[in-house]
């Protein structure tokens, strides 16, 4: 299938994606607990502009408002009725600022999780949650998105359903999971858990990955999890900019636009094909991973030594496959924020 983002893989060394949502759009104002998907009908021009600074910032792919779109997310605010409407006109922000912007830009429909627990474990049936991600998938569909991208998932029975939903829905799409525990799931999926299950479905993501979890470190580390299983398929990385710290009342994230800057190089050199920024991550961020990436050359497959000495320690000894030798020698880094 080609497709935008399939010609953008196939032309380019690397693909910078965007950084934050939540953060950016706090700082424009949001409060915490409300919805941001209601700004795409109420604070429109907040959103262009959320997508402006990851397009000036130099990212060739930025995700639309729409994380808590699916009908159960939107029931927390008594907008369940409005998927198909917050969805659309997400997307329909996001084409008007990718088409003016003089160049290819990847518009990406996010997806977030549901926000429930699935059967066996919970009470969301298979059905209920394909059909939720289904109604949302077609919403982002009319609104014009390139691809859908499904985000922050712990448990491989959503992502199935997800996998299910966007076939309905006759999409491409793209996937990740957010390992912080670990190196696992909240759900307890491991990077090589992920590699073996999108090569199981009956359509398989163009590409797959991480996003969020804990610190920069962290998500390399899982994105080597994702090459030790020798998959082919383009990998995603979108890590935290360093780790959240509560500061005066606000969460802060330490990690400066240099420590994302080699993030991202190192990102690529281990593997991954798309690589942005998760919470924390602002435009002055994209902008110095994008110089990074435009401007380093392509250097060796780093070690995890490579990566505490570069962006500070792991969060814990273990990566969740097991393969955990020495783990006194990848902690011990000083972090450089």
């Amino acid at each position: 299938m080609t497709n935008a983002l399939t010609q953008l893989l196939e032309t380019n060394d690397a693909i910078l994606a965007d950084g934050a949502t939540g953060t950016n759009l706090f700082n424009m104002g949001l409060q915490s607990g409300d919805a941001p998907e209601l700004w795409n009908v109420d604070a429109p021009d907040k959103i262009r502009a959320l997508y402006q600074g990851s397009v000036d910032a130099g990212s060739d792919l930025f995700l639309t408002n729409t994380f808590g779109g699916t009908s159960a997310r939107l029931k927390l605010h008594d907008a369940q009725n409005r998927v198909g409407e917050l969805n659309r006109i997400g997307a329909e922000l996001g084409r008007e600022v990718a088409d003016k912007s003089g160049r290819t830009i990847v518009v990406a429909g996010s997806v977030g999780p549901t926000g429930e627990i699935m059967e066996p474990v919970g009470s969301l049936s298979h059905s209920e949650a394909v059909e939720m991600f289904h109604e949302q998938a077609e919403a982002l569909k009319d609104g014009g998105v390139d691809v859908l991208w499904v985000e922050t998932i712990s448990a491989p029975e959503e992502f199935r359903a997800a996998a299910e939903a966007f076939a309905l829905a006759d999409m491409p799409w793209c996937g990740t999971m957010s390992f912080d525990t670990a190196g696992r799931t909240m759900m307890g999926v491991t990077s090589a858990d992920l590699a073996l299950l999108v090569e199981t479905l009956p359509n398989p993501p163009i590409a797959f990955g991480a996003n969020c979890g804990t610190g920069a470190s962290d998500i390399l580390r899982t994105v080597l999890g994702f090459t030790a299983q020798g998959t082919e398929r383009p990998l995603i990385s979108k890590g935290n900019a360093g780790i959240p710290k509560y500061v005066d009342g606000h969460i802060h994230y330490d990690g400066t636009p240099d420590l994302m800057a080699d993030y991202a190089v190192m990102a690529r050199d281990a593997g991954a094909k798309i690589i942005g920024g998760c919470c924390g991550t602002m435009p002055a961020h994209l902008e110095k991973m994008r110089a990074a990436l435009d401007s380093t050359e392509r250097g060796a497959r780093p070690t995890l030594d490579q990566i505490t000495d570069a962006l500070g320690p792991f969060s814990s000894a273990s990566d969740g496959t097991g393969d955990d030798a020495a783990p006194e020698r990848r902690t011990r880094r000083r972090r450089r924020a």
